[in-house]
């Protein structure tokens, strides 16, 4: 079977409105399954909390205590308010990415609509804050202070663009892994089905797949953590340039 057949968008539920396809896919729904698995796993987790915390409110705590050290770490205090947003976005990359591990679901993360969606929103937000903060004095982001003036011409063209690409880059990112690795996985798993069903000494090498498989797997639900932690990582590396107030000065 084609491995990227599984990356196949199927409508569930036909709707049009004004013209506009709005059909129920599998796409939205794993996603919609994704925003209510992180749902109900927090309201589980924090239902009874206690001095010695169970297994579900300690991966809870860990997972707030992990977000709230990226943002720390990348923001400091003046970034904490936007915790709720790096939070909520880490948990749902995290559960798209794990529920897409699961035979025959779909790994919403693999499309890049999905991604530069989030992208394109987390870029909205450090757009809009940063006009609403500063002003005009946005723009100095674009135009680094203390250089000679004959430079200007050449960085802001550069600093514009690399502005521009973040989105790009960061919706690219997230969609080239999870698409490559569950092709890979997919790719053995078909070596390992025809080669099992050749018979005779052919079949015995059907372990080798079988073993790559296994190792992918295992590798990919680290690169689901990874991904998840990159794109959070990286949406307060790109929120850090317009909290602080130097920038507007």
């Amino acid at each position: 079977m084609d491995p990227l057949y599984q990356f196949k968008i199927e409508r569930w539920a036909e709707f049009r409105l004004f013209g506009y396809d709005l059909s129920f896919t599998n796409s939205a729904f794993y996603a919609l399954a994704s925003t209510l698995l992180v749902i109900v796993f927090l309201v589980v987790a924090s239902g009874k909390r206690e001095m010695v915390p169970g297994r579900m409110q300690l991966m809870s705590e860990m997972m707030y205590e992990f977000v709230a050290e990226i943002v720390r770490s990348t923001m400091g205090q003046a970034g904490w308010k936007f915790f709720p947003l790096i939070f909520t976005i880490f948990a749902f990359v995290l559960a798209c990415n794990l529920l897409g591990m699961f035979p025959y679901f779909f790994t919403v993360t693999s499309h890049l609509a999905v991604t530069l969606a989030l992208s394109m929103m987390v870029f909205g937000i450090v757009v809009g804050y940063g006009l609403v903060k500063h002003g005009f004095g946005f723009f100095k982001l674009f135009a680094p202070a203390g250089l000679p003036v004959w430079m200007y011409p050449l960085i802001i063209p550069i600093e514009l663009v690399s502005f521009l690409s973040r989105p790009i880059s960061l919706a690219v990112r997230l969609f080239a892994n999870m698409m490559a690795g569950h092709a890979l996985m997919k790719v053995f798993a078909s070596f390992v089905v025809m080669m099992g069903s050749a018979g005779g000494l052919l079949a015995a090498f059907a372990i080798i797949p079988l073993l790559a498989n296994s190792a992918v797997i295992g590798l990919e639900f680290l690169i689901a953590f990874l991904q998840a932690y990159v794109f959070a990582l990286l949406t307060c590396i790109y929120l850090n340039d317009i909290v602080h107030e130097h920038v507007g000065h």
